[in-house]
């Protein structure tokens, strides 16, 4: 059968794309993203205890005509993230950021490393920024977890990284009780030209939902607008013979994918490359699929494509959380 599309990540792609149709340097996209896409986690919730950071609702609006031109010119963005072939997803976007929070002027300092001596690393603050009510620690980070599907539940704990590392639940709460809590160890004390005066976390990200479960409403502690995908193990996955389709390397997994036309695959070479994947590795594989528009193809839906047996490791791997 066809892959349906999921109708909440869909409405975000069509508006991702209808609105940065424009930006063709997958850099800028991919910064473009991080100030456009909706908030993974609701700061309004309980459990996050008011420390969740947010951009604001027109963030990406207010920047629009700078990311036109820095699309114009990308140099000194180039420059600034120094792309290396190993260069990590999170580092990536972080250095995105960085430069955003530098165009803007507020950014006090970027991967600080806080140090005991010389050989103890206490931590590291992600962003020291210049605000009106003082120097706010924020910690970010960029995340895709899955919704394991036996139906235990739809809390943070059950939303499971693609390689089985972590849960998101996990994941927030090393960042609440720990890395957002050093700006308070005394070592810290000599690295800040001013008292924290907030300290907060900003996530950005995808959820993705099981293909053939019910699309659920937000979990607790989530947004209803968080960008969302598919997940289906690979003996599940049956796309439309004439649906095109790309592979999305790990430092394409933030913007919805754009490409040229003879840059995607058919349906057909794409199970044939799954099958090669999955006879010598058990990471899944994120893929896009396409549809034309103003000459290129868009994306219109995402997915993991997972080993047959993820499902049952992602039950094992939560039951000894």
């Amino acid at each position: 059968m066809p892959m349906p599309p999921d109708k909440p990540a869909a409405a975000f792609q069509a508006r991702f794309a209808k609105r940065w149709h424009h930006l063709t340097n997958p850099h800028v996209r991919a910064l473009a993203w991080l100030l456009d896409a909706p908030d993974m986690l609701d700061h309004t919730a309980p459990q996050w205890q008011g420390k969740i950071a947010t951009l604001g609702a027109n963030c990406a609006e207010v920047s629009a005509d700078w990311l036109a031109a820095l699309n114009a010119d990308p140099q000194a963005l180039d420059a600034y993230l120094g792309i290396m072939p190993y260069t990590r997803l999170g580092r990536y976007a972080e250095k995105l950021m960085a430069f955003y929070f530098a165009h803007q002027g507020i950014l006090a300092a970027h991967g600080l490393q806080v140090q005991a001596g010389k050989n103890t690393t206490i931590g590291e603050f992600d962003f020291l920024l210049n605000a009106p009510q003082g120097l706010l620690h924020w910690e970010f980070a960029t995340k895709f977890y899955l919704l394991e599907a036996s139906g235990a539940g739809q809390q943070a704990d059950y939303f499971v990284g693609p390689n089985l590392a972590d849960t998101l639940g996990a994941k927030m709460q090393k960042i609440l009780s720990r890395q957002l809590a050093l700006a308070s160890h005394p070592a810290a004390q000599m690295y800040l030209p001013q008292p924290v005066a907030s300290a907060q976390a900003l996530v950005k990200g995808w959820l993705f939902y099981h293909r053939n479960d019910a699309i659920p409403a937000a979990a607790t502690g989530l947004t209803m607008a968080h960008c969302r995908g598919f997940w289906c193990a690979l003996n599940e996955f049956e796309p439309a013979p004439q649906q095109q389709c790309v592979i999305l390397q790990r430092l394409q997994w933030l913007a919805p994918a754009q490409i040229a036309p003879q840059q995607a695959i058919s349906a057909n070479d794409l199970r044939t490359q799954l099958d090669a994947h999955f006879v010598q590795d058990t990471m899944p594989v994120m893929v896009a699929l396409l549809a034309p528009k103003g000459g290129l193809l868009v994306e219109t839906a995402r997915g993991f494509i997972v080993p047959d047996d993820w499902r049952q490791r992602a039950g094992e791997r939560i039951a000894r959380a």
